[in-house]
């Protein structure tokens, strides 16, 4: 097995996702679903391998057939999953969405008693890794419960602000027993980079005006700050002056779920090749909007040649 640093590395949620395969219905009269690999730092993970480059996913799975599954998937998109291990005592999770394009898509987590993705335990890392890995990103979900919240602090605190860390604020409050603020600013504190969209830099920073919130992260530790804005696009400010605003790639809206978590691996993909932050953050709206104009998330993820393709008649 190759020992080469990973392009990237993520760590956190896994699951199967569940999607009715016709929209506009609710789940109570749905019958027929697609089965997907999912879970926001795993389809981050696929989406940059997609584009060329070498991932890996470290996360737990429940010891049944869907954990089975999710290792066979990570596997056929190319993800490597030497560190996608098992729980015995917790299943693998599901979730459920409803699809009301173009801007209503509810999620119901089955992720009780508790979550494998939460099991992962520090002494399990291979910080070794970690720390050589060019990116490696960790969402908000990680920090939710122990033993992963200990887990993700550790590998932030191995990698020591070396390469590129880029914190996912990814605030999902259904998963969250506990206030999420203490552990958020940790977090920040050994970033990088950091993507939320206005509610997610609200519970990071207190703010949720785009520029405002822009300034509070990277007052927080951050070298780049890019905020989601939903259909007014995308502003990535980082702290060198430089400022970026991009409008969203116009297309008909069939599952907005996944668009995120392709945004994610492209912007990954962007700042692996050193581009400069403008095409980054248009290269990666274009990914976003490619994956929100299919149904599901990791099988949706774009190849470069796709990309470029919406970027030359978006031009």
């Amino acid at each position: 097995m190759t020992t080469d640093p990973f392009d990237l590395i993520t760590m956190g949620r896994i699951g199967v996702d569940l999607y009715p395969l016709r929209t506009g219905v609710r789940l109570a009269e749905a019958d027929t679903f697609g089965k997907f690999l999912g879970g926001s730092p795993t389809n981050v993970a696929v989406a940059a391998a997609r584009l060329g480059r070498r991932t890996a996913v470290i996360t737990r799975t429940g010891a049944d057939p869907f954990g089975a599954y999710l290792r066979q998937e990570l596997r056929g998109f190319g993800v490597d999953d030497r560190w996608v291990t098992e729980v015995a005592a917790y299943p693998t999770p599901l979730t459920f969405c409803e699809i009301f394009p173009p801007d209503d898509f509810p999620l119901y987590f089955y992720r009780q008693p508790k979550a494998p993705d939460l099991e992962i335990h520090p002494g399990e890392l291979d910080l070794e890794a970690v720390l050589a890995a060019r990116v490696f990103w960790m969402t908000g979900t990680g920090l939710s419960a122990e033993p992963s919240r200990s887990a993700t602090l550790a590998a932030l605190a191995a990698r020591g602000k070396s390469g590129t860390t880029v914190f996912d604020l990814d605030w999902r409050p259904t998963l969250w027993s506990s206030e999420p603020e203490p552990w958020y600013e940790r977090a920040l504190a050994h970033a990088t980079v950091a993507v939320g969209n206005a509610e997610e830099c609200a519970i990071a920073t207190g703010e949720s005006e785009p520029r405002a919130a822009a300034r509070a992260l990277l007052a927080a530790g951050v070298e780049l700050a890019v905020v989601k804005r939903g259909p007014e696009g995308v502003l990535a400010v980082h702290r060198d002056g430089r400022s970026v605003e991009a409008a969203p790639v116009k297309v008909d809206v069939v599952n907005g779920l996944g668009a995120g978590d392709a945004f994610g691996g492209a912007l990954c993909h962007g700042l692996l090749g050193g581009w400069e932050l403008e095409r980054i953050v248009r290269f990666a709206n274009a990914a976003g909007a490619i994956v929100a104009s299919r149904l599901a998330c990791s099988t949706a993820m774009p190849r470069p040649d796709e990309v470029e393709e919406v970027l030359e008649s978006w031009r």
